[in-house]
């Protein structure tokens, strides 16, 4: 069981299909859903309309906005701001020491992609040394800097059974698998994305933006140029955050494509 998503050329455009698909199932979920962003890096600006009616609907439901959502898979703004030389020192030892004194706070996916502890206690950046390797022009491999439980050292880990298996309604960390992959002969970078469990309201178009600039900054650092972005959402649900109902969603989902058509008039 499946349900696909038509490709789309951005972020926003992705989310609102994705939700349009979602929505128009029984029970307003479905299992198995794939979508696909063509251009996520290239196309950006396009139907940007659609973020601050996302965030305006999050503010009113008291949820975390789109930046704070995306952050979590990477932090732009420190990378922005002390390059990839000072951007695991600044998140570790700056940023996480303040965000750990919440008592809610179960972990950041970049801290997961750039902090691993091997069985013989040595501690290593598995997302830096994706980036090597892409980088390295000895490394001739193209699909292999994705997550496998049993070689740390190329891989992604996002799902630590220690601090996710609970009895949370969310069940912790839904984020459970990144893959990088080099594509055709301008050796584009492409990313798949595996969610576990997927609220498409309150979490989709944040991680959409995350995964984008995730995928931006290990393109440009690895010298590659930014491919497609996909993510299979293993369980989705059109997701009522807070006092929120589902008729507000869909007047969000009205506004949205409201927002496109103009956009499409637009261009």
């Amino acid at each position: 069981m499946y349900l696909t998503i038509p490709s789309q050329p951005d972020c926003c455009r992705a989310w609102l299909a994705a939700v349009q698909g979602v929505r128009a199932e029984t029970g307003n979920e479905a299992i198995n859903v794939i979508l696909d962003v063509s251009e996520p890096v290239v196309s950006e600006g396009s139907s940007a309309a659609i973020i601050p009616l996302v965030e305006h609907f999050l503010s009113e439901a008291g949820v975390k906005p789109l930046t704070t959502v995306a952050n979590t898979i990477f932090p732009s703004g420190i990378y922005q701001r002390h390059g990839r030389a000072g951007l695991y020192d600044a998140f570790h030892n700056r940023l996480l020491p303040k965000v750990r004194k919440s008592c809610n706070w179960t972990g950041y996916y970049f801290e997961r992609m750039t902090a691993h502890v091997c069985a013989d206690g040595e501690s290593i950046n598995p997302l830096d040394d994706i980036i090597r390797r892409l980088g390295d022009s000895a490394v001739k491999a193209r699909h292999k800097f994705e997550l496998t439980m049993f070689d740390p050292t190329l891989d992604i880990s996002t799902f630590d059974p220690g601090r996710d298996l609970n009895d949370s309604p969310y069940g912790g960390q839904c984020l459970s698998h990144l893959s990088f992959k080099v594509v055709g002969k301008n050796k584009r970078l492409s990313l798949t994305a595996y969610y576990r469990n997927h609220y498409y309201i309150e979490k989709l178009l944040g991680n959409l933006i995350g995964l984008t600039e995730l995928l931006r900054y290990v393109a440009k650092e690895a010298g590659l140029q930014a491919g497609s972005l996909t993510i299979l959402s293993g369980h989705a649900v059109i997701d009522t955050p807070r006092d929120k109902k589902m008729r507000d969603v869909d007047q969000l989902i009205s506004n949205a494509s409201e927002a496109i058509k103009l956009d499409n008039a637009e261009a």
